[in-house]
């Protein structure tokens, strides 16, 4: 997988002018709908040449995380090593408190002017999946650049994040940057594998300081190109609310035997048409429930007829688009709780029928439901009581976020998109699929706000 290292050029550039607005004003809401000019360039050939190069540096480490007792701890400690070598200004600022909390994540402290201004803070992670070198153009962990392109795990999920953010600051300093306003750096190691030891860590220290955030900026959405037909501009989607998970076991018990006289039924077909049941049964559809609808609305005026007013009359038409959003697997994801059947294990031999079949399904919930609603809904589709049911790991949708006129950080995030990216007219409030860890940090704030400053395009949707 690829993707343009000028990238990460936009997310600095972005991060320069979001940081330094919310320091110096207090009528950024009053301020948020008016044209926003684009941002001048800042950055000299040397400066971004630096940029590439770092961000190749950071890809080349690899901080993979297999599962939460399972972390390369070694490139984690060496990309600790590596951010202090590449952002030295950062590390030596006399304002600027620097932590290593849970072994490997790291918490700075960028003390403001101004203690009376509320901070906010900036989340990015370490870690990165697993990547098999199958299916890559180059290895994975090379950071090699081709025809403009820096290849790697961690160019999009989310080093580009983390080395951006830093970036910032550091050439911030350079430029003898002060802010008044407090802010926070956090950059967890193990989101990938729920952040216990990370964020949530991170945020338990936070917590215990008496630390209040005006909002929180995380990864979790992008810029659309080309993802809706009939739409032809790009557009904006901050994620106000993000989906909850139930990582669910079910279990079927039998009398073993052999092959040569099976039983009617067996564990592995009893769960087969339990599991077959929870994919042909999908979680109710909660269009309407949540951002999706008011983005949608927002997106009206791009459409030509008669898209255009199917959306701006969703009293009327709620039911059609609700449908029209089921037909694509993508935008079937944002209207409901998704179920994913993600592994099945059972049997030890060819001639014997298995005293045990477990499955595991994935599902993540919509904003509008619980861990528990979900639960239950998926014990009465399978309806049989010959299937246990074991929750794995669970945790209910965050709260969503504020994204009106008087909300701070929804705000000043829409004005500094449209000054980095003049071309993106519209920026609408949308529902992340996944989970950061910004989730540990709702304790924190009641503004959690998901953008990550890249462009996405269907042909770069590859999972």
């Amino acid at each position: 997988m690829a993707r343009p290292y000028i990238c990460l050029l936009a997310l600095a550039a972005m991060l320069l002018l979001g940081i330094a607005t919310i320091s110096r004003s207090r009528g950024l809401r009053d301020k948020a709908h008016q044209s926003a000019p684009r941002i001048p360039s800042q950055f000299s050939q040397e400066e971004r040449v630096a940029m590439k190069e770092a961000l190749k540096g950071a890809i080349q480490i690899p901080t993979v995380s297999f599962s939460p007792k399972e972390l390369n701890t070694t490139a984690l400690a060496e990309f600790g090593e590596y951010i202090r070598k590449v952002f030295p200004t950062v590390f030596k600022t006399s304002f600027i408190r620097h932590e290593v909390v849970g072994e490997y994540s790291h918490l700075f402290t960028v003390h403001g002017s101004d203690p009376s201004l509320q901070p906010y803070m900036l989340l990015a992670h370490i870690d990165v999946v697993p990547a098999p070198d199958e299916g890559w153009d180059v290895p994975p962990f090379s950071g090699l650049e081709r025809n403009g392109f820096i290849y790697g795990r961690g160019t999009i999920d989310n080093k580009n994040s983390l080395m951006g953010i830093l970036q910032a600051l550091e050439l911030l300093l350079i430029r003898n940057y002060i802010p008044r306003r407090s802010f926070f750096i956090a950059l967890g190691h193990d989101e990938e594998v729920m952040g216990v030891n990370g964020a949530q860590k991170i945020s338990a220290l936070l917590q215990a300081r008496g630390v209040q955030l005006a909002f929180i900026v995380d990864e979790g959405s992008f810029i659309f190109d080309g993802f809706i037909p009939g739409l032809k501009n790009p557009f904006a989607m901050v994620a106000v609310s993000q989906k909850g998970l139930i990582n669910l076991m079910l279990q079927v018990n039998t009398t073993p035997g052999h092959s040569s006289a099976p039983p009617k039924e067996t564990s592995i077909g009893i769960l087969a048409a339990a599991v077959n049941r929870l994919e042909q049964t999908p979680m109710p559809n909660m269009f309407g429930d949540g951002p999706m609808k008011m983005a949608l609305q927002e997106l009206a005026n791009e459409f030509s007829f008669p898209t255009n007013l199917f959306l701006s009359n969703m009293w009327l038409f709620r039911p059609l688009v609700s449908r029209l959003m089921e037909r694509n697997y993508i935008t079937n994801a944002l209207v409901r709780t998704t179920t994913a059947l993600t592994m099945f294990n059972s049997g030890i031999k060819v001639n014997v029928i298995p005293a045990v079949a477990q499955a595991i399904v994935d599902f993540r919930i919509h904003p509008a439901q619980t861990v528990q609603e979900v639960l239950k809904l998926a014990k009465d589709i399978v309806a049989d009581d010959r299937v246990q049911f074991h929750v794995l790991n669970a945790f209910d949708p965050p709260p969503i976020s504020p994204y009106d006129d008087q909300a701070l950080g929804y705000q000043l995030l829409r004005q500094t998109i449209q000054s980095v990216f003049p071309e993106v007219n519209i920026v609408v409030p949308g529902t992340c699929v996944g989970n950061t860890d910004s989730r540990h940090y709702s304790n924190l704030t009641t503004g959690i706000y998901l953008f990550n400053p890249l462009y996405l395009q269907p042909q770069s949707f590859r999972l």
